[in-house]
């Protein structure tokens, strides 16, 4: 049984920052691209970063490129978003998501579990 454990997220006033995590556990962790994914009351779900099995491969939606980081520690099962220069607009639900495969995407339908998702609010 796979499972996601996220952690880190809060209120944050614009221009700061914050760390999300993601616990993995439950399949070989090494094995699987990993993915953030947001979302806002009254949007759908969205594409924020995913990162691959191996960690050497990173993407990220064009809003968070150059503010966001997305890295792995597979020794930890975790993987990372580390967020700056926040803007009210990231406000959201975060969610960590595990993928089908090893290749990393930014297709929500291509993955195949989720956490249970953790608050980022960003005051103006």
């Amino acid at each position: 049984q796979v499972q996601l454990v996220e952690s880190g997220g809060g209120l944050v006033q614009a221009g700061g920052s914050l760390r999300l995590s993601c616990v993995a556990s439950g399949r070989l962790f090494t094995r699987y691209a990993m993915g953030w994914f947001r979302q806002a009351p009254g949007k759908e779900r969205e594409f924020v970063a995913h990162i691959s099995g191996s960690g050497e491969l990173t993407g990220y939606t064009d809003s968070v490129e150059e503010r966001f980081t997305i890295s792995r520690d597979n020794a930890k099962n975790t993987i990372y978003l580390q967020m700056n220069s926040l803007k009210p607009e990231d406000s959201a639900t975060y969610y960590c998501a595990e993928a089908r495969g090893m290749v990393s995407t930014s297709r929500i339908d291509e993955y195949e579990y989720w956490g249970q998702g953790t608050q980022v609010t960003v005051s103006s």
